[in-house]
């Protein structure tokens, strides 16, 4: 696959990606599939109907209405796409940005903690992030009250050509959330980077930050937590750096305080302690000062395997769709089971997430509706 090379291809990918049913890893199917959205798009009904339902894609007037907002759209295989997030699976398909996309080349730290946090640590986490941007790092963080959003500020107060802070945003990139952070929203898009997932328009929800959580991960090298309780958004940031294999950081704190017991819990389990932005800088560049870089080089080569069988339509179908049930399981054991080749069984799953029939779990596994 290849960088879209012209309008139309661009307006398909985001008419496929708000289509019914198509969610990242079927929209990188497809690609790998048809070899362009325009290709794939016609294409649904009839795939869909193999999975035993009927399809309507979704309304052409409703995409020109959201490309005619404005926003600039960075799609996985455009040059300014982020290469850090291709090590995700499956990487965001589309991110919509106002800024310096220049921002996604420097080394960068996610800053993250409690919103209800205490003056202490926001004053810490401000100068954590003036100190690491004044060296050259992009501060990461989910524009959120508290400790994200001193991130923010303290690393735009910073004196350095390249430094700067990158917001990861739960809705849509033309939406304030929360409406305090206005001017913070605003001033961030124009001296470092807005980013968002969701479409345009889109008000957050409880559902999309996790997949907000995943890109910070994402996008830094190392995850800084400043302050957080046990069961916070902030630790599941930290889970997801941990295993994408990043450097994992945390501030102690008093235990008194229960927004420490969060970050304390961190350090017992392993993350390494950290008491100033030299701490940081440490762990994540060389001897020489240049950054680490852990980033994996492009996926999807070899994304889903080109082999297929020749009754994929028929029996071989109906054996796919008879091991599966209510209880996920990995798509490698269906594989296994089936004695299908791998492009037949994917295939198959195709048409039936199409179908509104499949739903797709963590850790790539699969379960009927």
């Amino acid at each position: 696959m290849t960088a879209p090379a012209d309008a139309a291809e661009r307006f398909a990918r985001i008419h496929l990606l708000r289509s019914p049913n198509v969610g990242p890893v079927t929209y990188y199917h497809l690609l790998k599939r048809f070899g362009s959205a325009q290709a794939a798009l016609p294409a649904l009904p009839e795939l869909a109907a193999r999975g035993g339902a009927r399809y309507r894609l979704a309304p052409v007037a409703r995409i020109e209405a959201e490309f005619a907002a404005g926003a600039r759209y960075l799609f996985h295989d455009d040059p300014d796409y982020p290469l850090a997030l291709l090590a995700l699976d499956p990487p965001p398909p589309v991110l919509t940005v106002r800024g310096r996309t220049a921002l996604f080349d420097q080394p960068a730290v996610a800053i993250v903690g409690a919103r209800n946090a205490s003056a202490g640590a926001v004053r810490l986490a401000r100068d954590f992030a003036a100190g690491l941007a004044a060296r050259g790092f992009a501060v990461v963080s989910g524009l959120a009250r508290g400790i994200d959003a001193a991130a923010h500020t303290g690393a735009l107060t910073a004196d350095h050509a390249d430094g700067g802070t990158i917001a990861v945003i739960a809705g849509g990139i033309d939406v304030v959330y929360p409406p305090e952070h206005h001017a913070l929203q605003q001033q961030i898009a124009g001296e470092g980077l807005l980013v968002a997932e969701m479409p345009p328009g889109t008000e957050p929800q409880a559902r999309h930050f996790p997949s907000r959580n995943r890109i910070i991960a994402g996008l830094a090298t190392g995850t800084v937590v400043v302050e957080a309780a046990p069961r916070s958004g902030s630790l599941i940031t930290a889970r997801l750096a941990g295993e994408l294999g990043r450097e994992v950081m945390a501030v102690p704190g008093s235990p008194l305080d229960a927004r420490a017991h969060g970050c304390n819990q961190l350090i017992r389990d392993g993350a390494i302690l950290v008491q100033s932005p030299d701490d940081v800088a440490e762990l994540l560049e060389t001897f020489a000062g240049a950054a680490r870089s852990r980033f994996r080089e492009d996926l999807f080569a070899d994304y889903h395997s080109g082999e297929h069988d020749d009754d994929a339509n028929g029996s071989g179908a109906e054996r796919i769709v008879g091991l599966l049930g209510t209880a996920p399981v990995a798509v490698d054991e269906l594989i296994r089971q089936s004695g299908k080749a791998p492009g037949t069984v994917h295939d198959t799953l195709l048409d039936l997430e199409l179908a509104g029939r499949l739903v797709r779990h963590a850790g790539g596994r699969v379960s009927l509706q």
